[in-house]
């Protein structure tokens, strides 16, 4: 039985896409076998020690405890230090075959470190850029010093691994281009958990009439909003898509940075009256919200971050049976084929954003083959179930070569 380590950035019960990612490949390494468990860096925030192993939905996680430092730099150093020394703590006790490091890059160079301590070999798994997220959210410049420093400390954390993932084709050939080999990068794509996703609810007909939603149809959005979702052109497309089908609503779900100035947008729009904030709920009743939408949209900006990285939303949209509509940026054009498990519009622009929908919302006839086709190109080729075999393919090449070669291949 294949032991695995995760490391990781932060986990359950913290809920976050992060969280929600590796609580699905961990579940479906447990059910396929393997003897799975996690450890959460500094940033989790806990007083726990890492030698009391939290359980928390069936998974076990230990946490590294500290606080986080206040000088930047300074502070990454504490926090790759406090976790390879937790790492190495830990593996006093149970000592698993592989470190599994999830980016940021902090976790897998500290997973490095204690690998080439302890001769154990390390994946290093990457969901994005930490630079290029940064921008994306609005913390961060491209090119500034402190880009170009976490760029090349990512390269490092690169170099350092046996073995790297990345979740898309974007990342994967944006390492090629920094000279990593082919040969040391798979891709192992967001997938759905079909427990959770798979079986869509019916209209929740009393929260529709809580929200005062009508006959609809109804737009929606699920997640986080940060600036890089494109939400207010999506409030800016909402004039144009309520005059051709003046029932239309717009659900927004969710909260974050960008919240505040989203909802001044919508109290100044025309289509105020057609647009509802409902404000983060718990994941248990996400479905209740997936229910009430027809169609939900994606408009994400183009820049580096949405370029390079696929989403999960859409392939949750998928699995639940809704019409999909995204921007044709490169990680939604690796989800979305035209027409087919989707609509694509053009990025940065309202106006093709409105004019997408409006044709969508005017084809409804159509709605249902589309439906079979998407939600069977998850079933077929996203659901973690399958997917995570990907997984055990790169673990057992990693042992195959022995600790000894993959501990002086980390160092």
């Amino acid at each position: 039985m294949t032991r695995v380590l995760h490391v990781l950035d932060h986990g359950l019960p913290l809920h976050s896409g992060y969280a929600f990612r590796t609580r699905a490949i961990m579940a479906a390494q447990l059910a396929a076998g393997m003897d799975v468990r996690a450890i959460t860096g500094v940033r989790q925030g806990t007083t726990a020690t890492g030698a009391n192993p939290e359980i928390v939905d069936g998974l076990t996680f230990y946490r590294t405890p500290g606080r986080l430092g206040s000088v930047a730099g300074l502070r990454e150093m504490r926090e790759i230090g406090a976790l390879a020394d937790a790492l190495e703590r830990l593996c006093e006790n149970w000592r698993p075959d592989v470190f599994h490091a999830h980016s940021p890059l902090m976790n897998g160079l500290a997973a490095s470190r204690a690998g080439s301590a302890l001769g154990i070999p390390v994946v290093y798994e990457i969901r994005a850029f930490w630079e290029d997220a940064a921008v994306g959210n609005g913390t961060g410049s491209e090119g500034s010093l402190r880009y170009r420093m976490t760029r090349s400390l990512e390269n490092r954390a690169v170099a350092a691994a046996d073995a790297v993932v990345t979740i898309c084709k974007g990342l994967r050939d944006d390492l090629v281009i920094r000279g990593v080999a082919p040969g040391k990068i798979t891709i192992v794509p967001n997938a759905v958990d079909l427990n959770l996703f798979g079986s869509p609810l019916p209209r929740d007909a009393a929260l529709a009439r809580e929200l005062d939603l009508g006959e609809g149809p109804v737009i929606g959005f699920l997640g986080s909003f940060y600036p890089y979702e494109g939400l207010a052109d999506l409030i800016a497309a909402m004039p144009a898509i309520v005059e051709a089908h003046p029932g239309a609503r717009l659900l927004l779900i969710g909260g974050g940075p960008e919240a505040d100035a989203l909802r001044a947008a919508a109290e100044r729009s025309s289509a105020a009256p057609a647009i509802r904030f409902v404000g983060r709920v718990p994941h248990a009743e996400v479905e209740r919200y997936y229910s009430l939408v027809d169609v939900v949209a994606y408009p994400r900006k183009a820049m580096r971050l949405t370029e390079l990285v696929t989403p999960l939303k859409p392939l949750e949209a998928m699995a639940q049976g809704k019409m999909v509509a995204a921007s044709a940026v490169g990680g939604h054009r690796e989800l979305i084929v035209e027409g087919m498990t989707g609509t694509l519009f053009a990025p940065d622009d309202p106006a093709a954003l409105a004019a997408a929908l409006n044709q969508l919302l005017s084809r409804r006839d159509e709605w249902p083959a589309r439906r079979i086709v998407a939600s069977e190109f998850v079933r077929r080729e996203r659901d973690w179930a399958g997917n995570v075999e990907r997984y055990r393919t790169v673990y057992q090449r990693l042992l195959e070569r022995g600790p000894i070669a993959a501990s002086a291949a980390a160092a």
